[in-house]
């Protein structure tokens, strides 16, 4: 075969090229990877979150594969590693993600509001739960004692004797329904809105009290003359 290829390069005929077999390469089939590799990407989630919101937050991520815990964040609720999920007879629709929030009880007797999230592999295939639970408890109790203290079952009116001559509250009471009234706030108050309620509180006789006019100064934070001159210009118009 090479002398008969040699004879041809001699005679001037080109060589006929020599093909090579291909190659048998070895095709490798991506694999799924297991639940455990999946979750575990979720741990740096629920430690993030628990920092977030401490301390009444915990988050516990759960393996569908094993119906075990395979890790907590900030435990409350006193689960381990290892320990049984319980979740094996639940069927997930395929578009289930979140499911919540809702209400349960703790060990303690505790409400705990919480939301599971459904964790999926690249497939689809529900694999997981990382259920956030967050512990109102302490909130409720703060909720209550605040309604205690903002109670109003044991407020009186106003005494009379107290405030017929209160022109410090009768300001505040007008000053409030005119901000109402155009829907506005101290802080959004122009020159010219302060100088027309400095108007329509003159009106109003507000500046009757010896000391209303600093007052009203301090109240629209502006300068005490400016307040007097623009009393002087409205009663040198009547």
């Amino acid at each position: 075969m090479t002398k008969a290829r040699n004879l041809k390069i001699a005679s001037g005929q080109a060589a006929e090229p020599t093909v090579k077999p291909p190659s048998k390469r070895t095709i490798k089939r991506s694999e799924p990877q297991p639940s455990a590799e999946l979750l575990a990407r979720y741990r740096a989630i629920a430690d993030g979150i628990v920092l977030l919101f401490p301390p009444y937050t915990e988050v516990v991520i759960h393996d569908l594969g094993t119906q075990t815990v395979v890790h907590v964040a900030n435990n409350q609720s006193k689960r381990e590693l290892g320990d049984e999920s319980s979740l094996d007879d639940i069927e997930f629709d395929p578009d289930e993600s979140v499911i919540g929030p809702y209400e349960k009880l703790g060990w303690d007797g505790r409400k705990i509001r919480s939301v599971s999230i459904v964790v999926r592999s690249d497939a689809g295939q529900a694999i997981g739960v990382m259920c956030i639970n967050f512990h109102v408890a302490a909130l409720e109790q703060a909720r209550q004692a605040l309604d205690l203290l903002l109670s109003t079952t044991a407020l009186q009116p106003q005494p009379e004797k107290l405030f017929q001559d209160d022109w410090q509250e009768r300001v505040n009471i007008f000053l409030n329904h005119w901000l109402q009234e155009r829907k506005l706030a101290l802080s959004m108050l122009t020159r010219e809105h302060k100088r027309a309620l400095i108007e329509a509180l003159h009106e109003e006789g507000a500046f009757k009290g010896k000391s209303a006019a600093n007052y009203v100064a301090k109240v629209l934070s502006i300068g005490r003359a400016t307040v007097f001159n623009y009393l002087k210009e409205l009663r040198g118009n009547e």
